[in-house]
């Protein structure tokens, strides 16, 4: 069963950072963090494979670093540079079989934190 728990979210001021922390029950998936507003649809905006191989989505490009530490099961999102248009519920993401992509939904999703940027 894949487990997920997101923290690290809160209100910042813009032009501020926060660290979002991801605690995940299984290795061997691709891992990212996605953030979805009320009445918009879930943004893909990091990701990690098994491997390594990380992509950062357009919108966040420049401004986030996403680390995994696999052997404390930890996913992170570092977000620099935080704008009011950030604000939003982010959600990390697992997902086994179906690719590693920030333009796809994944299969496994934890509960999610609130950014407020303000």
């Amino acid at each position: 069963d894949v487990q997920l728990v997101e923290s690290g979210g809160g209100f910042v001021q813009p032009g501020g950072s926060l660290r979002l922390s991801c605690a995940f029950s299984l290795n061997k998936y691709c891992m990212g963090w996605f953030r979805q507003s009320p009445g918009k649809e879930r943004e893909g905006l990091a990701t990690m494979s098994n491997d390594g191989r990380v992509i950062i989505g357009d919108s966040v490009k420049g401004r986030v670093t996403l680390s995994r530490d696999k052997t404390r099961k930890m996913l992170y999102l570092q977000m620099n540079g935080l704008k009011v248009g950030d604000t939003s519920m982010y959600y990390c993401g697992a997902e086994q079989f179906g690719g590693c992509s920030t333009e796809k939904g994944f299969g496994y999703y934890g509960r999610g934190t609130q950014v407020t940027v303000s």
